[in-house]
């Protein structure tokens, strides 16, 4: 009687399903931050700690905004391009993507106190919105696999957790593919494993052991084996994390200057994964090739607290330290799923199956919580001519957290085990001639794994000019990243890994304006 009442639902295409396939990549996805703002702010690497005085320094030291001496507003342009070089099995290939956006946009109000004999000299209010994260990337690897078929990833869902019946594989009278993927998708101790069993099964790719007993749980692939499969891995992803920030700073007596931020992130994420494996042994039975696509969607919104403060040891040597508290975010989930094989048995011609519910998974709302950041700064400033400075961060992605049920527990011992601490470091300098200002920096940030494989180390550097004029400002920036990685298909079965290089390259432009 539920199968029949949830198929009504399911009609309208799309359910409330159990237990999505959430790996230790998504903790990272949603905690890690990019190089972005002001063109300013980029060319020195992001090294504002100590020095505030830029819209994006807000970000880093919430003290920063109190160091304006007039009040400003203004945006960024930023065009993103991003080179993935990888290496499968002994076969190198690369894919590039390229985009344009707004990526930054605010402004402070400066207000100076008219009572001189008051310690408290100013006040900062401000507002700024960035991107801290981009996610504009198509990734591409290919290579002949000498041992290992995308027939375990089906097989190993199937078998898992004492198996699942074949009766829940099999469409009843009057039942289609639509109505059982769903309906598996929203039957607690069913759920994402049984709907991945399920379209292995429609699909041909993986056998019961007796098909003839509806209570069978045992499964095998139905690739025949000899190894040496032709397989094409291709993900393409899409989005950004985005954070507004409510500052408030004031300046006590000349030396001292306190702030803190209000944050509320945003996430917008778009995966889509096209997998496609080829059996080189010219099987007279089973299935002769795959493609198998997923296309996932997380969208979500949370909220964060910082506080910072600078201290001014001498005119031109500064020293500022700021928190940033965990990230608490709250994600939703979507995924539509499709294996299509080509299939043959004995002599019969090969034969085209297709397995795509037009069903669109929704998962429960989950929550997590990203680690929080500190940050310590030193700046010199030479005058009016230049200055150096330089930051230095420390996050422990290893508490990074997921919750929302009982079934996160294994993924939270995962990040526990894998992750840890990660730190940063930048330094930039600027040196002025007249109206034109000459900007460079360099970055390092640490892997965030233990293993410093999956995701290796961050070495980045970037440069720009700033021009004046009057109380318009101009800047322009280029800044570079490159890392190498480990991209592992699934997180089962196959888990073979593809290696590679990302270098990504960003140009940014920047207007401010003095109010």
């Amino acid at each position: 009687m539920k199968r029949i009442l949830y198929i009504a639902l399911a009609a309208f295409g799309m359910t409330g399903v159990q237990a999505q396939e959430i790996g230790v990549d998504d903790a990272l996805n949603y905690s890690s931050e990019q190089l972005t703002g002001t063109a300013r702010f980029r060319a020195m690497s992001g090294a504002f700690g100590a020095l505030g005085g830029d819209l994006s320094a807000i970000m880093i030291n919430p003290a920063g905004s109190v160091v304006f001496a007039n009040s400003v507003v203004g945006g960024s342009l930023t065009n993103y391009n991003s080179k993935n070089t990888s290496t499968y099995f002994g076969t190198s290939s690369k894919d590039s993507h390229s985009s344009f956006d707004l990526n930054q946009l605010g402004g402070s109000w400066v207000l100076k106190n008219q009572d001189e004999s008051s310690k408290w000299k100013k006040l900062a209010i401000s507002f700024n919105y960035e991107n801290t994260n981009n996610f504009d990337d198509d990734f591409f690897a290919y290579g002949t696999n000498p041992t290992n078929s995308i027939a375990s990833y089906f097989t190993n869902y199937a078998n898992s957790n004492g198996g699942v019946a074949l009766s829940n594989l099999q469409t009843m009278q009057g039942e289609s593919i639509d109505d059982l993927y769903a309906y598996l998708g929203e039957t607690r101790g069913l759920g994402f494993p049984a709907q991945q069993a399920f379209l292995g099964y429609q699909a041909y790719v993986i056998n019961p052991m007796d098909d003839t007993n509806p209570e069978n749980n045992t499964y095998f692939s139905n690739i025949p084996s000899g190894g040496n499969y032709y397989q094409e891995y291709t993900k393409q992803t899409r989005g950004y994390n985005g954070k507004f920030s409510a500052n408030l700073a004031m300046q006590y007596g000349s030396k001292w200057s306190f702030g803190a931020n209000i944050n509320a992130h945003f996430t917008d994420y778009y995966q889509w994964t096209d997998f496609y494996e080829d059996n080189g042994n010219n099987p007279q039975n089973g299935v002769q090739a795959l493609r198998f696509t997923n296309e996932y969607t997380t969208t979500g919104s949370g909220v964060s607290l910082q506080v910072g403060t600078i201290y001014k040891i001498t005119d031109a040597f500064r020293a500022g330290v700021s928190y940033q508290s965990p990230t608490w975010m709250w994600l939703n989930d979507k995924l539509v799923q499709t294996l299509q094989t080509d299939y043959t048995q004995g002599s019969d011609q090969v034969q085209g199956v297709l397995v795509a519910p037009d069903v669109i998974n929704i998962y429960k709302t989950y929550r997590l919580r990203n680690p929080g950041k500190w940050t310590g700064s030193l700046a010199y400033i030479f005058g009016k001519s230049g200055l150096i400075s330089a930051d230095y961060s420390l996050k422990d992605y290893g508490n990074s957290r997921f919750s929302g049920d009982s079934e996160f527990s294994p993924i939270n011992s995962s990040i526990s085990n894998q992750l840890g601490i990660a730190g940063e470091f930048r330094v930039g300098a600027e040196y002025r001639i007249g109206l034109v200002s000459i900007r460079g920096g360099y970055r390092n940030e640490s892997s965030p794994y233990e293993n410093g494989r999956t995701i290796g180390d961050l070495n980045g550097f970037s440069g720009g000019l700033g021009f004046t004029f009057g109380r318009t400002k101009l800047d322009f920036a280029y800044s570079y990243w490159q890392r190498d990685f480990e991209q592992q298909f699934y997180q089962t079965g196959l888990t073979d890994s593809a290696s590679g290089t990302i270098k990504n390259n960003n140009i940014t432009m920047s207007l401010m304006f003095d109010l």
